[in-house]
């Protein structure tokens, strides 16, 4: 990071030193840096259009992680935990003979899908036959003719009913829900063919509820990450044409002109193709966090054509030399600009420490996407204004706006006459946050982006009402010596273990090789459910006969396949399969901790390897992993954007004086989460570092004229703060409009972290705006060193000055 850091560093340098140069290649070369940008857009439309949506859950934790170690070796053993989408209904006239004849023929159309390898549902259970004549079990089907009236529906329908094994888990016997698992080629579920795949599994499932007038609920992770996509593809296009609605409204409304509005949105429309383009050359794909960059792009690249309007609009009322105008624009706001852009890449840049594959993608891309976005507004505005007319007078309008004038006339009142009440203000203000911040807590659910109304939201709470969730946990145990899992003391410790999961109130049945042996004991007993219990030593004897070699496939088949789900071949180790509700960070690591102490009591160390992992593990910590991240990449946001401000500014005290009012809306917001009870997640601590970047332009901009007053008033601090308030003040004004309802646009997202983002972050630079308008100058006013000049009594009296100034010129 402080590679890159000395880069911006010399380049600032750099262009301090050449920018004269630079204006004038920008003025001289117009029509060649027109086809240059055009040729280059026209490639990177070509290549936007070959990025691609992400099919994939994103990893949350690094390589080296031991959790992700963990888990990847239990992948490698056992394959994917969260590969399976989820049908359910709870209705009694599922059992009727019509019903269940419209469930089968669903169940063989499902199966037909392409992409489908396998389902699993009460129409195709199984049943474990004893057959004596070869000594081994064998797997028929319940339904093996399909029942042709009710009776004999009734008939086959208590055959299941009398299989303790299925029940928990394909049906609920206290309610009558009933479920099908549908299991997908993972080749297939992880590309785009996957939107198809689940379009035609609802065209499926709805066809059948209007058939039967049964309400039907799909759920599970395959199904929720696709419909998740899908949405994004939506939302990406809807925010990203809001967006440009939005700027291009606002600009109308200050401008009032439409060459000024159709210029920004053209060059706005052109960083999005080469913010996609660049994706694409990347090799990234299109993720939660990536489909906000389009609409926020619009808005960065919207607020960065504001400065320079604006600038250019004062220029040319002042003087009415369009020349002299395009090149003070371009330098003076162009070196502000520069910083103002800088500022706001290393708050994204700083997601390259979270070890977060979809935080870095989103920020390298942001990063790069946002200084782009700087190089096009600059080239491009001005030569678009070079082509067109000079702005009129009633262009100029809002340079004399008396909204504004009053506006800024009010605050100049305040922090001259009334600074004490702002100090008062501000210091009550932090009082309160730091209470308010005290009772932020973290929290996070693995599915957690849907609101509550939704229907993915509604299905989810279906399954985790009737089988207690579909989150999956995974516990593996690793007996350290071949055929150790078969070992009668260690199945028994098995049993109690299983057992004592069962006591979780947070999880479905617990899936073992427990519930094999206990299946094939009633199987041996000719399927009487009374003998469906942990078989003894003898009995385990004859059972073990009676199933087949792990890794002979050719030995009974089918009840090997069963045996391989949940047994290695050395039959070494094994695993628990649970499914668990939908909950928060903190209860599943208070689950999780309750978990271990069990495991720690009754499993001896020295003789087995037990991991707790799963989805939800993995889920669990890789969210406290990034949260940890993000906090420390918003604090290395901070030390950079410091030390950026360092180069404007070599006063140690100008330097604290412009992070305080960027700093305490920071803290009030993080307040404002602790009151309303809003979690600290990954997508809320997003909001720290995107409204730190982004707020400090206001601050940068307003500095920088400050500083040009000061050598223009000899030093003194009053005129100097209240001209640069006058001027720079508009620009501020406008540029957070823009910013307010640009991320205001992401509060209407269906997923909730979005929302938050929308929210959060408009609210945050909505009260940055006011810190930089009120307690900035009052700082400097405070702190600033003063040469000594004599306090003007007119409360209006410098506003007024800075407006004769530009009246002179008409």
């Amino acid at each position: 990071m402080m590679f890159f850091f000395r880069i911006f560093v010399s380049l600032y340098n750099l262009i301090l030193k050449m920018w004269s140069k630079i204006v004038r290649y920008i003025l001289r070369n117009r029509l060649g840096n027109l086809i240059i940008i055009g040729v280059l857009t026209i490639f990177m439309i070509f290549m936007a259009a070959r990025v691609q949506m992400s099919f994939t859950f994103p990893q949350m934790l690094p390589d080296s992680n031991q959790t992700m170690k963990d888990y990847r070796t239990f992948l490698s053993q056992y394959g994917a935990d969260g590969n399976v989408m989820f049908a359910g209904v709870c209705d009694d006239r599922l059992y009727e003979i019509d019903n269940f004849k419209a469930w089968d023929v669903l169940s063989y159309r499902v199966q037909e899908v392409d992409g489908v390898t396998m389902i699993l549902s009460f129409s195709n259970a199984f049943q474990l036959l004893k057959e004596n004549s070869q000594s081994k079990f064998v797997l028929k089907d319940i339904f093996t003719r399909k029942p042709i009236d009710q009776m004999e529906l009734d008939s086959l329908m208590t055959i299941l009913n009398n299989l303790p094994f299925y029940d928990g888990f394909l049906y609920n016997s206290e309610t009558g829900a009933a479920l099908m698992m549908i299991f997908f080629d993972k080749e297939k579920i992880n590309t785009d063919a996957r939107d198809k795949i689940a379009k035609n599994l609802e065209t499926i499932f709805a066809e059948f509820s209007r058939q039967t007038h049964i309400e039907t609920h799909i759920s599970g992770l395959p199904y929720i990450r696709t419909v998740t996509s899908m949405k994004l593809k939506r939302e990406l296009i809807l925010f990203s044409f809001l967006a440009l609605v939005v700027a291009a409204t606002i600009l109308m409304a200050f401008f009032r002109s439409f060459k000024a509005m159709i210029g920004a949105i053209i060059i706005v429309g052109i960083t999005v193709i080469w913010a996609l383009g660049l994706m694409a050359i990347l090799g990234y794909e299109i993720t939660v966090l990536s489909s906000m960059l389009p609409p926020l792009l619009i808005i960065i690249g919207v607020e960065n054509s504001i400065f320079l309007t604006n600038k250019y609009h004062y220029e040319c009322h002042k003087h009415s030399n369009k020349t002299l105008a395009l090149s003070r624009a371009i330098s003076r706001i162009g070196r502000a600009n520069f910083i103002v852009n800088l500022t706001t890449a290393i708050g994204f840049s700083t997601f390259v420490i979270t070890q977060n594959q979809m935080l870095i993608e989103f920020g390298i891309t942001a990063a790069l996407t946002i200084m782009l976005s700087y190089v096009l507004v600059l080239i491009l505005l001005p030569i678009f204004f070079s082509y067109t007319q000079m702005p009129s007078k009633r262009q100029t309008l809002h340079l004399n706006d008396k909204w504004m004038v009053n506006l800024l006339s009010k605050i100049e009142w305040l922090i001259l006459k009334r600074r004490r009440w702002v100090f008062a203000v501000s210091i009550a203000l932090f009082i309160v946050s730091v209470i308010g911040v005290g009772q932020l807590r973290t929290s996070g659910r693995f599915v957690d982006d849907i609101p509550q109304r939704d229907k993915l939201c509604k299905d989810l709470l279906f399954f985790e009402e009737q089988f207690k969730g579909i989150i999956p946990l995974e516990i593996t145990i690793d007996t350290r010596r071949p055929k150790g899992v078969l070992q009668m003391s260690f199945l028994s410790t098995l049993n109690e273990f299983k057992n004592e999961l069962t006591e979780f109130p947070e999880f479905a049945k617990p899936l073992s090789i427990i519930e094999v042996l206990k299946y094939g004991k009633q199987a041996y007993y000719n399927g009487n459910p009374a003998f469906y219990s942990m078989p003894n030593s003898s009995e385990m004897t004859f059972i073990m006969s009676y199933l087949p070699e792990i890794g002979k496939d050719n030995e009974n088949p089918m009840v090997n396949q069963i045996m391989k789900i949940f047994v290695d071949s050395t039959l070494q180790k094994t695993r628990i399969s649970v499914q668990m509700q939908n909950m928060t960070t903190p209860e599943i690591e208070k689950v999780k901790d309750h978990l271990q102490e069990i495991v720690d009591e009754m499993f001896d160390s020295e003789r087995y390897i037990v991991n707790i992992t799963g989805s939800s593990v993995v889920f669990t910590e890789g969210t406290t992993f990034l949260i940890r991240n993000l906090l420390q990449s918003l604090g290395l946001a901070l030390i950079l954007i410091t030390a950026i401000m360092a180069l404007l500014f070599s006063s140690v005290r100008m330097i604290l004086l412009a992070i305080i009012p960027n700093l305490l809306p920071l803290i009030m917001t993080a307040a404002a989460m602790g009151y309303f009870g809003i979690p600290l997640k990954v997508s809320t601590v997003l909001v720290f570092s995107i409204a730190l970047g982004i707020s400090i332009d206001n601050t940068i901009h307003f500095l920088s004229r400050y500083r040009l007053e000061l050598r223009i008033n000899k030093g003194q601090v009053e005129p100097s703060v209240i001209y640069a308030l006058g001027e720079a003040g508009f620009s501020m004004v406008y540029s957070s409009t823009i910013l307010f309802f640009g991320f205001s646009i992401f509060s209407f997202s269906s997923f909730g972290g979005t929302q938050m983002v929308g929210i959060l972050v408009s609210l945050t630079l909505l009260v940055v705006l006011l810190a930089n308008l009120l307690l900035l100058p009052s700082l400097l006013l405070l702190f600033g060193k003063s040469a000594e000049m004599p306090l003007k009594t007119s409360r209006y009296e410098y506003l007024i000055s800075w407006f004769k100034r530009l009246r002179r010129h008409d």
